[in-house]
């Protein structure tokens, strides 16, 4: 069986570039029509134009803030209005505000959890009720490998592992009208944001992965592929850790 999207709709938050971006021409490519959602409006329209040209797919873009619950609201109206209805919601969208416990300020963390968590919720609840309606809908939101703790930062972990909870949750809830939902832990992923980090310590990281490589965003796109389809249809509740074999601090001697 292979994976195919036709007829799907899909929204993916923060895919105006990185992680998000890599999921929206992944899902498009495998024949969903997409929605990119990012708080940056002129991002996200030129990623929906060249997802559209790359595809031949119906790709449209939507601005707004989803740690506030009207402008999330907004976005799932606008998939429902385009397509019909949202088959595929992947809550993407998040920020990170490191500093060590003692330093945080308290702004700090209401920020990283406004997006991380709370924008999880709101984005989720409106998209939950239509599904609903359709008895159908997969839910893939992004947890991190930092779910389990990260020195300098409470707050992001806090946001992450509050994500599982939530992910778990409504696997429940949604089991019975045919909704599924489900997590990924991305491990050390290859990004703009981890492209920042000195280069002594983007190679120390690497050695302690066991695969012996940052992973690709594309890597996540594939396993958000996978359980947005058919062929995981017997697969709801569950966390899926994409990070090369784990962190194993002893393979860096």
């Amino acid at each position: 069986m292979s994976i195919n999207l036709t007829g799907k709709a899909a929204v993916i938050t923060g895919s105006a570039r990185g992680i998000g971006k890599a999921i929206a021409l992944k899902l498009a490519s495998l024949g969903a029509d997409v929605v990119i959602s990012d708080i940056n409006a002129e991002q996200a329209a030129a990623t929906a134009k060249e997802i559209a040209s790359a595809t031949g797919k119906r790709a449209i873009s939507h601005a707004g803030d989803i740690s506030k619950l009207d402008q999330a609201e907004a976005l799932i109206d606008a998939c429902v209005k385009e397509f019909g209805h949202i088959d595929i919601l992947v809550n993407n969208a998040g920020i990170t505000k490191d500093t060590l416990l003692m330093r945080m300020k308290p702004e700090q963390w209401d920020a990283v959890i406004a997006v991380n968590l709370t924008g999880t919720f709101n984005c989720t609840q409106p998209a939950f009720k239509q599904m609903m309606k359709q008895r159908s809908g997969a839910i893939v939101n992004i947890s991190s490998i930092a779910k389990d703790g990260n020195m300098g930062q409470t707050n992001y972990s806090a946001s992450k592992a509050g994500v599982v909870g939530f992910t778990k949750a409504v696997a429940l809830e949604g089991a019975s009208r045919g909704i599924r939902s489900n997590a990924i832990a991305p491990g050390f992923i290859k990004t703009d944001m981890t492209d920042a980090i000195p280069e002594a310590i983007r190679s120390r990281m690497v050695k302690m992965i066991p695969l012996q490589r940052a992973g690709l965003p594309e890597d996540i796109a594939n396993g958000v592929a996978f359980l947005s389809s058919d062929m995981a249809s017997f697969i709801t509740g569950h966390v899926l850790e994409i990070n090369g074999g784990g962190f194993q601090p002893a393979s860096a001697d």
